[in-house]
C-alpha cells in the first residue's frame, strides 16, 4: 500500500484509539478536574474535598454548606463554564453534596 494514502494525524489516531478503549472515560475525568479547579478558583477550591465525572454528571464534595448552597443557584451557569472550558458538552448535570 502507498503511504500517502493511509496517512493520519497523528491527533485522529489518538482520538481513534481513545474511542476504542476506556482511556476517554479517565480522561475526561481529569479534564472535568482540571477545568473545576482552574474555573472555580482557588477560594472554592479550598472548600472542594472531592470531584467526580461520570456518564455526563459532575458530583462535588464540598466542606460549606453556605458554598454548596451559593453554588447551586449557578448550576447553569456552571455547567456552561466548564464545558467551554473542556471544548466540549461533556457535562450535563452538576450534584453537589
Amino acid at each position: 500500500m502507498d503511504n500517502e494514502y493511509n496517512t493520519k494525524h497523528l491527533s485522529e489516531v489518538l482520538k481513534i484509539f481513545k474511542n476504542k478503549t476506556n482511556l476517554a472515560k479517565g480522561l475526561n475525568q481529569v479534564e472535568v478536574k482540571r477545568a473545576w479547579e482552574e474555573q472555580m478558583g482557588p477560594a472554592i477550591q479550598k472548600y472542594t474535598l472531592q470531584v467526580s465525572f461520570n456518564k455526563g454528571t459532575l458530583y462535588v464534595r464540598l466542606n460549606s454548606s453556605v458554598l454548596r448552597e451559593e453554588l447551586s443557584y449557578g448550576k447553569t451557569k456552571i455547567i456552561n463554564n466548564l464545558n467551554e472550558s473542556l471544548g466540549q458538552k461533556l457535562i450535563h448535570k452538576i450534584v453537589l453534596s
